[in-house]
């Protein structure tokens, strides 16, 4: 998987995608997702190392099925919330503290 870690203001964003998707557009009739964009080109991780650095993010962005699979297995994203863009599933969600 490639993520990218994005500083704001209220803390991290991760911008997680599947490898195989880097570069490439998704789209159906409503929605449309650039991975070529420079907010999804990051570094390659294992699932591990991601794992590690959602513990300190806030906002996580996921694209495909390995990187929407993990934010499931850790409880952030449940099944129903998963969106998809053309057969790509896609997730996003705060991270609550506390």
């Amino acid at each position: 998987m490639i993520v990218k870690v994005h500083s704001t203001p209220n803390g991290k964003m991760l911008a997680i995608c599947d490898s195989d998707l880097l570069g490439k557009t998704i789209e159906d009739d409503e929605r449309r997702l650039d991975l070529s964009a420079n907010f999804y080109k990051g570094e390659s991780r294992t699932e591990e190392e991601i794992t590690d650095l959602l513990e300190d993010a806030y906002v996580v962005n996921a694209v495909g099925e390995k990187s929407v699979a993990l934010l499931v297995k850790k409880r952030l994203v449940e099944k129903d919330c998963i969106m998809s863009i053309s057969g790509v599933p896609y997730a996003q969600c705060v991270v609550e503290r506390g």
